[in-house]
């Protein structure tokens, strides 16, 4: 069930309250009505996540104009050049296909996109994602230095759903090693190289713990969403 705007609004307080300094939340509306959007606004939210291209750009065409679109769904490449003059961050790019594609119709709009590169340190064979070998190539090969119009802003992932916390830390501390060591080695002179996406509203503390610096959050802000 979904949240009145009351409990939207005390549980963003509660959780923004709650964390460590450089961590920032953003809360995950995908599903859930605009005047959902707007109670979490109105509680201070200004960073929210979407994961269809046609409800962000809907939202972000009716909503405040100083709301932050971040997209955390699979990008569709025929949907990009819809989604790119609504969308402050894209996370979960997550093959040089995409990155590349994205690059070419951002060049077109003259726009520079912010990019989260997703790695897959899950279990399970559903998520998507680089695996850690993988990008390491591709950031090796150097072509992305190429790529003007894209702005590699850090990564993102998703743990395994499961109850071992155990397992959960230890996917949240490889991929923080990941995130420190291609920081070292491509990124050192890069200053916008700084967002570790991880952890969302069952495992978030554990992500904190191990480094996140931003979370994902949407059950724990709205109430369980409403598919339509």
């Amino acid at each position: 069930m979904s949240s009145s705007n009351t409990d939207i609004q005390e549980s963003f307080l509660a959780l923004s309250r709650s964390l460590p300094a450089g961590v920032q939340l953003l809360c995950v509306s995908k599903y859930h009505p605009s005047c959902a959007v707007l109670a979490a606004y109105e509680a201070g939210a200004r960073c929210f996540g979407e994961s269809r291209v046609q409800e962000l750009v809907e939202k972000a065409q009716t909503l405040p104009k100083d709301i932050q679109w971040h997209f955390i769904g699979h990008l569709q490449t025929n949907k990009i050049r819809k989604l790119l003059p609504f969308v402050s961050l894209i996370h979960g790019v997550d093959s040089w296909h995409l990155l590349e594609k994205i690059n070419e119709v951002a060049s077109v709009e003259t726009l520079v996109v912010n990019v989260l590169l997703e790695v897959k340190i899950s279990r399970d064979e559903m998520k998507s994602g680089f695996f850690d070998y993988g990008l390491l190539d591709m950031l090796r090969d150097g072509k992305w230095r190429t790529l003007h119009n894209v702005r590699i802003c850090g990564l993102m992932g998703v743990a395994t759903n499961t109850g071992d916390t155990a397992l959960i830390r230890q996917e949240f501390s490889g991929l923080h090693t990941l995130f420190e060591t291609l920081k070292r080695d491509f990124f050192a002179d890069d200053s916008n190289f700084t967002i570790l996406s991880m952890g969302m509203t069952h495992d978030w503390k554990i992500a904190v713990e191990e480094g996140s610096t931003m979370i994902r959050i949407g059950s724990g802000i709205f109430g369980e969403r409403e598919i339509t």
